[in-house]
């Protein structure tokens, strides 16, 4: 996209050189429960090149963990010392977000130097102001302190776009609030997909969270963004469930266990089918847990076997599909990949993906570990950092941060 054509400012509109930069990121990550080790670096990986970009700045870092009544919601301070040595410079960690020890060391900076501030959800004003409410958002402490001795807002926090919490979206009015280059890389790549040829297509959605992936099916049929859908694990279940093929006690058993609004998901796959049956490709033949024997669609399923793969002619079908798309978009795996007998689908699958010529984005944390598992990262186009965020974002919703750095570039246009 030409910058002339960006709604939001990016890091290109600005000069950083000495100024106080205060950078929103997102650094949630899983948690080891008996050692409190960050398991995964991902995400702090995706925001280095925001911050090498920023690094003759004072760079001021806010990022979250968790949330209130979580096992993992802890201090930053191991997030502070993780990254310090990804980038092999010194992060100064304070134990405090917006209250006066904050305020000094931030004060106290030089060119270069980098300040990580407390977990933000550690504080109220994060998460129980009403976003609507700009002018009480905007008198808070934790925007009026910070934004008091902070030049610029620099926003990087892509798996955080679809929420409107303070640290996220209340600074719009205060400074310059600009999108950093994971928001910006994460929204160029989503966009091509969603504006590609609507005939060569092809989203793949799979896993067991069927809710994300009921929803974006339905959108991507609805607003015409895809041509073919293929489903594969719980999702796929779910389909075949509603079109009236009877899947087992334990898959049936797992659907409504796990999704409390599990009928209204069955309704919409069942309209789905109806109105675009010709369009959404199911499995057609399976391998059972833990028999480990394999069935065709319309087979009787035992009350005590799990759906846990698909098989040949599934992985047939499906290969045939990406063969003939110019775009992918693939989230979640065919089955139980983690077992070694019930991962050939999900490897297939990826593997076919991976060969293929189109453009391929993939999402969705079991879907990059499967992707890792292969080491096929360097022939995934894009891989997002994005969960619900992602789903959000293609399912056509508002996304508050986004929202957040128009309103900053319209203010500040004005104001200038």
């Amino acid at each position: 996209m030409d910058q002339k054509e960006r709604d939001f400012f990016t890091l290109d509109d600005f000069d950083f050189n000495g100024k106080t930069v205060l950078l929103r990121l997102d650094l949630n990550s899983p948690i080891h429960p008996l050692t409190n080790e960050i398991m995964s670096d991902t995400r702090f990986r995706s925001h280095l090149p925001t911050i090498e970009r920023l690094k003759n700045s004072k760079l001021v870092i806010l990022a979250h963990q968790s949330r209130p009544g979580k096992t993992d919601f802890t201090p930053l301070m191991n997030h502070a010392r993780r990254l310090e040595r990804l980038l092999g410079r010194k992060v100064k960690y304070i134990d405090s977000l917006y209250g006066s020890s904050a305020i000094s060391a931030i004060k106290q900076m030089y060119n270069g130097d980098i300040l990580m501030l407390e977990n933000t959800r550690f504080f109220s004003e994060d998460v129980v102001l009403d976003p609507e409410a700009k002018e009480t958002v905007e008198s808070s402490n934790l925007i009026s302190n910070l934004s008091d001795i902070c030049d610029y807002f620099v926003n990087d926090a892509f798996p955080a776009i679809h929420r409107s919490q303070t640290s996220l979206t209340g600074f719009s009015r205060k400074m310059p609030n600009i999108a950093g280059l994971l928001i910006q890389k994460e929204t160029e790549a989503l966009n091509i997909f969603l504006n590609g040829n609507r005939n060569k297509n092809l989203a793949i959605l799979a896993g067991a969270k069927i809710e994300d992936s009921i929803s974006v099916a339905e959108s991507f049929l609805r607003k015409e963004k895809v041509n073919h859908i293929i489903v594969g694990g719980v999702v796929a279940n779910a389909f075949l469930w509603a079109s009236g093929y009877k899947i087992g006690k334990k898959n049936e058993e797992f659907i409504i266990k796990n999704n409390k609004k599990y009928e209204s998901f069955l309704k919409i796959c069942s309209e789905l089918l109806k109105e675009y049956s010709d369009r959404i490709l199911m499995p057609v033949d399976f391998v059972l847990n833990p028999s480990n024997k394999r069935v065709e669609k319309g087979d009787k399923i035992p009350d005590n076997q799990i759906l846990a793969d698909i098989s040949f002619n599934s992985i047939a079908m499906f290969s045939e599909e990406i063969r003939k798309a110019d775009s992918i978009f693939v989230n979640g795996p065919m089955g139980m990949y983690e077992l070694e007998p019930y991962s050939l689908g999900t490897f297939e699958i990826l593997r076919e993906v991976a060969a293929s010529s189109a453009m391929k984005i993939a999402g969705g944390g079991h879907t990059i570990s499967a992707i890792e598992a292969l080491n096929i990262q360097n022939r995934i186009d894009h891989i997002s950092t994005g969960g619900g965020a992602l789903i959000s974002y293609l399912s056509g919703e508002s996304m508050p941060v986004l929202e957040s750095l128009k309103e900053s570039k319209r203010y500040f246009k004005k104001v200038d």
